[in-house]
């Protein structure tokens, strides 16, 4: 369904319970603002279904502080009409009044149903199982005429901004209030104008305090070690849910790698060599002559690591699709995307739709990746070879302090080259993440997914270079092992520590410190100045950051871990508390954030596995540096060459079985996948009948 067939302005949500219930403080805030669709103040509805007794807040919109009356009532027009006339058919409120600074917004039911068709959500039929939504069958669908449960907060959210994004000029327009310059003309983006002309400053979802604050509870505050992953979805949507739920799903995955790594490290008497190890930088001399045993835990480490890496895989794959049918996103629809809102271009007619729109040439986006885009992304990697080079350079001069004074200060010194390189790399990144995603605005991508795509594929790129650079060095260049065992280990506990702190510390100082003062609030306060209070704390950055953190640490353990058996175990520690702190930054240190419907892990599922494949090779290298291995290979008369055959054939073989791993694990149950086939089944037969309807009429 098009946009431009949308009704005629729909209502609020239809809930027809009584608001009878003693409210806490923190509800009382709505009050005002939560009055039928009929009351002064919300802007008014035309279809009878519509009307409500409730209206609930759920996004605000914030002004420029320049914002004439005029402009703000031209806006709450366009935001209030029908579809069909251009507009986005929402609910609109003022706020205190004309002059104020803000908009609050509502959907109604008709657009939030139509959206829900629109997005290919699947709900619960009558008959109990989940199907894709269809506007003209919405009565047989459970709770079709109750907005809150029908469909969660995070959806209502997004609907509200999927409409505003989808607003663009019908014809060129004059603004009221605003200068010639700011003139729409035809197709134009409206919300992306205003942004541009200082109209609208900010747009964001309202937090409802009690609904955060029972989540809390369950969530971060309690001892509970099971996550509320249908609360986390319904109240900060599946983007965020899932990325929890793989997060729990790969804590608890680590416990065999952990387990097998102390039993290892204990039974091998290496214990205390793998410590001095990492803490001098020099070999122990019986590492040297490795014993048979000690081998034997190191390869079972290797082999393990291949194999978990696959399987754990393969089993959040099924556990995904799980999740996607219960929040109803196992069936997005594939649709004509419409223009991301930063997209620009010369007016002109698009050739799929025979609309007006902005137009960009291809040629023009791949000229700018060539020439701009793919020499910044060579120089940041050239930056990562220079931090590299750095990092040797500062490891012989400390090795050699160390030998010439030999104390207590030249043994910690022997750290500094690590740490120095550590910081230094996550200060690249962290610049590089700015000009990937100004980079990737450059280059003017029409859809948002191909935006996402090539941005993720920046990113992946330097921070697998930036990440791993170093130790593929060490492990296939240098044959260092006892330097790659005490680089891992740095890494390991540094960078752990630099994420908590930089994460969850310093967000936390900022905003107890800076932020919170300005918050300071009433029960008294106004709800518009509580609406207010929200923005100032900081968007929310993203899930982006977090899926890398986990990406390097799956690469640390399937790639090196039979280097560094108690890898597992450090990051068991580590993500036991990541799952909290993560849980609480999301809820109190951010603005909630707009989160689109999604069915899976996207991008990042193929990163992962593409690790768990590398894994193999890099596994396999690390065994064939082991004294034992060579001395044994050698008292065999193999040759280097042979050696070298032989490993490439147990590689192969190893891929082999992580092929066979893969196909014997489905990726979804078999319930699931009957789920699937009754849910295309069912699609057809209602787009069938719909056009069978349509030709009649």
């Amino acid at each position: 369904m098009s946009r431009a067939d949308g009704d005629e302005g729909g209502g609020g949500s239809s809930e027809t319970a009584q608001q009878t219930e003693e409210k806490t403080p923190e509800g009382k805030l709505l009050d005002k603002l939560s009055a039928t669709t009929s009351s002064p103040g919300w802007t008014k509805v035309s279809c009878p279904c519509c009307e409500s007794q409730r209206v609930e807040p759920l996004v605000l919109v914030k002004l420029g502080e320049k914002v004439r009356p005029e402009t703000k009532r031209w806006l709450m027009r366009v935001i209030g009409a029908p579809q069909k006339d251009g507009g986005a058919a929402l609910l609109a409120h003022p706020g205190e009044d004309a002059t104020g600074d803000i908009i609050v917004l509502s959907a109604p039911r008709c657009t939030l149903l139509r959206a829900t068709e629109e997005l290919g959500l699947c709900k619960t039929y009558h008959s109990g199982d989940m199907e894709a939504f269809s506007y003209n069958d919405r009565d047989n669908f459970n709770d079709s005429d109750n907005m809150e449960a029908f469909l969660t907060l995070a959806e209502r959210q997004y609907i509200v901004k999927y409409e505003l994004d989808g607003l663009r000029a019908q014809r060129d327009l004059r603004i009221p209030g605003l200068p010639d310059s700011c003139t729409l003309q035809h197709r134009n983006n409206i919300w992306q104008k205003l942004g541009s002309a200082g109209v609208i400053v900010d747009t964001f979802p309202l937090h409802n305090p009690e609904q955060l604050k029972e989540l809390s509870e369950a969530w971060y505050s309690g001892n509970q070690l099971a996550q509320p992953l249908d609360s986390v979805n319904s109240y900060f949507g599946s983007p965020v849910a899932f990325y929890f739920s793989f997060l729990d799903f790969y804590t608890w995955s680590l416990l065999p790698p952990a387990i097998l790594g102390l039993s290892i490290t204990y039974f091998s008497g290496e214990a205390q060599k793998e410590m001095d190890e990492s803490v001098s930088g020099s070999p122990v001399q019986s590492i040297e002559a490795d014993s048979g045993p000690v081998v034997g835990g190191h390869m079972i480490q290797a082999v393990f690591s291949m194999l978990w890496s696959t399987v754990v895989m393969e089993l959040w794959k099924r556990r995904s699709s799980t999740l996607s049918y219960r929040w109803g996103t196992l069936h997005l629809a594939e649709r004509f995307a419409e223009p991301r809102p930063g997209f620009h271009g010369d007016l002109g007619v698009n050739p799929v739709t025979g609309r007006m729109e902005p137009l960009f040439p291809e040629w023009q986006r791949d000229v700018r990746m060539a020439l701009v885009s793919v020499p910044v992304v060579g120089l940041f990697l050239g930056l990562v070879v220079v931090g590299m080079l750095g990092f040797y350079w500062g490891e012989a001069q400390v090795q050699q302090l160390h030998t010439d004074w030999d104390s207590l200060l030249s043994q910690t010194l022997l750290y500094m080259p690590s740490v120095l390189h550590i910081v230094y790399s996550n200060v690249l990144a962290t610049v590089y993440r700015r000009v990937a995603k100004s980079l990737t605005e450059y280059e003017n991508h029409r859809e948002e997914s191909a935006y996402e795509k090539h941005l993720t594929a920046k990113v992946l790129v330097f921070t697998f270079f930036n990440c791993f650079a170093v130790l593929f060095h060490i492990a296939f260049f240098k044959q260092d092992v006892p330097l790659l065992r005490k680089r891992l280990a740095s890494l390991l506990i540094i960078t752990q520590l630099v994420n908590q702190v930089t994460e969850v510390v310093i967000p936390f100082l900022v905003d107890r410190f800076i932020s919170a003062p300005h918050r300071t609030e009433s029960e008294d306060d106004p709800p518009e100045d509580k609406f207010r209070n929200q923005s100032t704390l900081p968007a929310f950055p993203g899930l982006f950051a977090e899926y890398i953190e986990l990406l390097v640490q799956f690469g640390y353990l399937s790639l090196f871990s039979c280097v560094y058996p108690l890898t597992a175990v450090l990051l068991l520690i580590n993500n036991l508390t990541e799952i909290r702190s993560d849980a609480y930054k999301i809820c109190k240190l951010f603005r909630k954030p707009f989160t689109p419907p999604v069915a899976s892990m996207g991008v990042w599922r193929i990163a992962f596995e593409v690790l768990s494949f590398a894994s193999v090779v890099t596994n396999c290298w690390l065994l064939m540096l082991s004294p034992w291995l060579q001395e044994f290979v050698g008292g065999g008369g193999l040759t280097g060459t042979n050696i070298l055959m032989l490993a490439v054939l147990v590689e192969h073989l190893l891929i082999l079985v992580k092929v066979v791993l893969a196909v014997l694990i489905p990726d979804e149950p078999d319930w699931i996948r009957k789920k699937i086939e009754h849910i295309e089944f069912t699609s057809m037969q209602a787009l069938r009948e719909q056009k069978l309807h349509s030709e009649k009429s």
